[in-house]
C-alpha cells in the first residue's frame, strides 16, 4: 500500500520538523539543513514490498547528514539505491565525494556517516534494501557505496525502468505479490551491479579482484548444489585451489565460510517471507544443506535465533 506525506497542508513554521520526521520514518534518522529558509515544499510517496521499500521524493534543495550519533542505536544496516530524475545530487561518504546525475543511480550505505544534497528542487526514486537481503545477492555490497551506475543502457536501464513501472501498480497487488516484486527488483539490481567492472575494485590488484569476483559468481549460481566445494569452485574458475583459498583469506574469510554464509542468507530470506509455507527442512535442502541439525546450528550461530523462531516472527509481523 502507498503512504503519502506532503508539506502542502502543514503550517510554514512546522514544515521543517514535519519533513525531518517523515525522512526518519521512511529511511532512518538524519540531520537536515534546508536551503530555502522557512520556505520549503516536499512530497513523498512510499510503497512497502516486504523487506524492501520504494519511495518517490519531490522536494526543494536540501542537505541530509548521517552522523555518528545516528548509528549508535541502529542495529540493522541497509542500503539506499537513489535514482535522480530531476537535478543532480552530491554524495560524500568514506572520504569519497561523487556527483550523480539523471541517467545514473547511486548506492548509499546506512552504517557510515555521509552527506547527501541537491541545490535545486529534485525528484528522486529511492529503493531501501536491508543489508542481509542485498548481501544474499551481492557479496560484500559495501564495495558499492558511492559508485554511480548507468541507468540509460543495458541491465541498469532495465532495473530503473522496472522500479518506475512497479510503484504505480503496487496498490493493485496483495502482500505476497509485493514481496515477490521486491525480490525481483533486488535481483535486477544485482545483475546491473555485476555487469559493471568497477565492482572489482578493492584492496587487492585488479587481477586478483577479477578472480575473486568470478569465484563469488560461481558460488552464487551453484549454491543449490550440495556437493559444491572449494575444489569445484577453483576448477570452474580455472585457478588453483591454493590460490582460491588465498583470495578469500585476503578478504578475512574462507571459501567454505563464504559458501555457508550465502546459503544461510538465502534460507533466511525465504524464512522471513510469511507467504512461504514450505517446510524448514525443504528450504535448507534446496540451498545445499543436507544435514538439518547442522543447518539449525549454523543458522542460530549466524542470526542469533533458530529457523523456527524466524518463521514465527515473520508470520506474526505479516
Amino acid at each position: 500500500m502507498r503512504i503519502t506525506y506532503s508539506t502542502a497542508d502543514v503550517a510554514p513554521g512546522l514544515k521543517h520538523a514535519f519533513w525531518q520526521e517523515t525522512v526518519a520514518r521512511t529511511y532512518f534518522p538524519l540531520d537536515l539543513r534546508f536551503r530555502g529558509g522557512r520556505e520549503f515544499d516536499g512530497a513523498l510517496d512510499v510503497w512497502s514490498l516486504g523487506d524492501v521499500s520504494i519511495s518517490r521524493n519531490h522536494c526543494d534543495g536540501l542537505l541530509y547528514r548521517r552522523q555518528e550519533r545516528h548509528l549508535a542505536s541502529e542495529r540493522e544496516e541497509s542500503y539506499l539505491i537513489t535514482v535522480p530524475d530531476i537535478a543532480e545530487i552530491r554524495f560524500l561518504q568514506d572520504n569519497r565525494d561523487v556527483t550523480c546525475r539523471p541517467g545514473q543511480f547511486l548506492i548509499e550505505r546506512s552504517h557510515l556517516p555521509y552527506e547527501f544534497s541537491h541545490r535545486e528542487r529534485a525528484a528522486l526514486w529511492v529503493m531501501k534494501v536491508p543489508n542481509a537481503l542485498l548481501r544474499s545477492r551481492i557479496a560484500r555490497p559495501e564495495r558499492l557505496a558511492t559508485l554511480q551506475f548507468d541507468a540509460r543502457h543495458g541491465i541498469g536501464a532495465l532495473f530503473v525502468d522496472m522500479l518506475r513501472m512497479t510503484a504505480p501498480r503496487l496498490d493493485e497487488m496483495d502482500a505476497p505479490a509485493r514481496r515477490l516484486m521486491g525480490t525481483h527488483l533486488v535481483d535486477l539490481l544485482a545483475m546491473a551491479v555485476e555487469a559493471d567492472q568497477r565492482v572489482l575494485t578493492g584492496q587487492s590488484s585488479s587481477v586478483r579482484n577479477a578472480h575473486l569476483h568470478r569465484a563469488e559468481h560461481v558460488i552464487r549460481t551453484r549454491l543449490r548444489e550440495p556437493e559444491l566445494s572449494p575444489r569445484r569452485v577453483a576448477e570452474s574458475c580455472g585457478i588453483s585451489l591454493r590460490y582460491l583459498h588465498q583470495l578469500f583469506e585476503a578478504e578475512g574469510t574462507t571459501v567454505c565460510a563464504h559458501i555457508r554464509t550465502q546459503r544461510l542468507l538465502m534460507c533466511d530470506t525465504l524464512l522471513q517471507d510469511p507467504a512461504n509455507r514450505r517446510a524448514i527442512a525443504e528450504i535448507a535442502y534446496e540451498w545445499g544443506f543436507v544435514d538439518q541439525a547442522q543447518f539449525s546450528r549454523a543458522y542460530r550461530a549466524r542470526f542469533g535465533r533458530s529457523p523456527s523462531e524466524t518463521r514465527s516472527r515473520a508470520r506474526r509481523a505479516g
